[in-house]
């Protein structure tokens, strides 16, 4: 796994760059090529926003279990240490109702 940088870190390699070959940049710090290549198309892309990581999960989950339904999960599990499954009989809802994970 590439040696994580930070923007500032990011910032040098993309002035690099500019008058450099991607692949001695990267190998002048220590990172793999694909990995320099990823954060200079994000800069020639987006700029300057480009190079800050971004939030992989999503804007909203259509399918996700509804608020109250989560809070009453919640509540069954820490007042009678029920499992998954033994909390959809109680809620009457489909078994894979109280599991996180979709």
């Amino acid at each position: 796994m590439p040696t994580p940088l930070t923007a500032a870190g990011r910032r040098r390699l993309v002035e690099r760059c500019k008058t450099h070959p991607i692949t001695h940049v990267a190998a002048g710090m220590g990172i793999l090529r694909s990995y320099a290549s990823k954060w200079v198309n994000r800069y020639r892309r987006y700029g300057d926003f480009g190079l800050f990581d971004h939030p992989s999960t999503p804007h909203h989950r259509p399918t996700a279990t509804p608020e109250d339904v989560v809070a009453q999960i919640e509540d069954l599990r820490r007042r009678h240490k029920w499992s998954a499954t033994q909390i959809p009989f109680e809620l009457a809802a489909p078994k894979p109702c109280p599991t996180r994970k979709r």
